[in-house]
Parts: structure tokens; C-alpha cells; sequence
């Protein structure tokens, strides 16, 4: 088995595999707050894609010469009692590259992304 990235080893919990035991536990909790009727309607790995008003951002690379849209994809988000929508990325190494994409996707969108 190839290693993984930063030593996460990724772990399968309800037949979803999950990048981490970090991020499936965190599952695991989310599930037990559904439960307690504290959150609703947990997705998984919400997509958002990079762009301006004019145009999409796009990486380009030997595979894609002209080009693919440029996305990020968070962990989990889900609804509270209140109405509030959280959408969440668990981390258990924050790159500069992460943390670049996340204030792209915080400025573009208008919402903000908790760190677990």
C-alpha cells in the first residue's frame, strides 16, 4: 500500500472511506448530533469552485493543456438548530496551500470554513 500524504491513514467507517481517522471520527461525531437532534443534513466533501466574475480558475498541466476548473473540496457541512450552515474541513496539517485555498473560497462565497 502506497503511503499516504502527512501519515493519515485513511479509514472506512458506514462504508464511506474517509482520508483519515481524524475525518472519520469527526464523522462519527456528526453522526451523533444528528441523533441528538442538534444538526441536520450532514454532505459530505462540499465542492466549491475557484473563479472571478469573469472567468473560472483553471490549473493546467500536461494532462489538462487548456486547463480544468480549479475546486475545493471541504469535509463535511450540515445544518444547526438555528439555521446556521457550518461547513467544516478537518486538518491535521494545515499547508499554506490549504489555507490559501480555504480564503479564496471564504472571499468568493461570502461564508466561513471552521478548522477542526
Amino acid at each position: 500500500m502506497a503511503r499516504q500524504k502527512y501519515h493519515a491513514k485513511p479509514t472506512v467507517v458506514d462504508g464511506i472511506r474517509f482520508a483519515s481517522k481524524k475525518e472519520a471520527n469527526r464523522y462519527m461525531e456528526l453522526k451523533l448530533l444528528v441523533l441528538a437532534g442538534e444538526i441536520e443534513g450532514i454532505t459530505l466533501q462540499p465542492g466549491f469552485k475557484l473563479g472571478t466574475d469573469d472567468a473560472p480558475v483553471l490549473m493546467r498541466s500536461a494532462r489538462y493543456p487548456n486547463g480544468r476548473r480549479a475546486s475545493y473540496f471541504a469535509d463535511f457541512k450540515y445544518k444547526c438548530k438555528d439555521g446556521r450552515e457550518i461547513i467544516e474541513d478537518v486538518k491535521g496539517m494545515d499547508t499554506p496551500l490549504s489555507k490559501l485555498k480555504r480564503a479564496v473560497v471564504e472571499a468568493q462565497y461570502g461564508i466561513r470554513i471552521v478548522l477542526v
